[in-house]
């Protein structure tokens, strides 16, 4: 049975590319401070980039911000990128970024939200409430969630680094040390839990050497990884230390170097071209 990540890698060999392109309306990109106009700046990137990239991430933010009437832009958004799947002949998945976490009753009424009425195909979560918290959105296992593990803001170093104990039975976390960085004890975690292959990591771009150490403690699952470009990310460095060994394994998520240049199709393509090189070059296929 298909499950989300495979759903993933059929894309990702389609179009040939590790592109996550963000839809993120920011106001001041916006012709006007409206949903119509937030909707019609997420159109124009759909269409332009749907050929190169392997999935598109939404930010939730930006379409609350116009209350009901943004939340209908959103779901018009994702019908737009069902659409282009469609022409193109190949399903580009939709991650909904919205970090939810919650338990019970709460997290199912969140997954309906994402997955039933929007259409969402994963979402990224916060994985502190514990596996309860996520359980309601991996039940179907062709939707996907991606677990928050270590960010690309500066501010995440106040949490997620913090060094914590690792279990005496060893089976949480597949890192030799008794001791880790609490990322690292998420991404043991998450390694452990993806028994239905739709659990991912969010590891930011703009820190190589943690993207190895996660990489390291998890070395199965998919990254989405933000950071390249506006926060500093290194698209080489980023690469390198946070590819599997099959040189798939991560989405390099980038927004705003496509959303606010002239031609976006052509900054699409020359994202994914680069990122084809850098993955040709570490795996020994041109």
């Amino acid at each position: 049975m298909e499950t989300f990540f495979s759903f993933l890698e059929k894309r990702v060999d389609d179009c040939s590319s590790l592109l996550c392109v963000g839809l993120d309306p920011h106001i001041p990109d916006l012709k006007e401070p409206t949903a119509a106009s937030a909707l019609e700046f997420c159109l124009r990137l759909v269409k332009a980039a749907a050929p190169y990239a392997a999935a598109f991430k939404p930010n939730a933010a930006f379409f609350e911000v116009f209350g009901a009437e943004g939340w209908t832009v959103l779901k018009q958004v994702i019908l737009a990128i069902r659409a282009e799947s469609e022409r193109l002949g190949s399903h580009i998945p939709v991650i909904l970024d919205a970090k939810r976490g919650d338990i019970a009753s709460t997290a199912e009424a969140y997954a309906n939200s994402a997955f039933g009425y929007l259409g969402a195909d994963c979402i990224t979560l916060n994985p502190y409430l514990g596996k309860d918290s996520i359980e309601p959105f991996i039940q179907d296992q062709e939707k996907g969630v991606f677990l928050l593990c270590k960010t690309s803001n500066p501010g995440s170093s106040d949490l997620q680094d913090l060094i914590v104990e690792k279990k005496d039975n060893g089976k949480t976390n597949t890192a030799p040390s008794p001791f880790l960085f609490l990322y690292e004890y998420i991404a043991g975690l998450a390694q452990g839990w993806n028994t239905r292959n739709n659990i991912g990591l969010v590891v930011g771009a703009t820190y190589p050497e943690t993207l190895a150490r996660v990489r390291a403690a998890a070395p199965d699952l998919w990254f989405l990884s933000p950071g390249v470009g506006i926060q500093g990310g290194d698209l080489g460095s980023a690469l390198k230390a946070g590819l599997r060994r099959d040189g798939k394994g991560m989405l390099i998520n980038v927004s705003r170097l496509i959303a606010r240049v002239d031609d976006p199709r052509r900054a699409a393509a020359e994202l994914r071209d680069s990122i084809l090189e850098i993955q040709g070059s570490l795996t020994g296929k041109r």
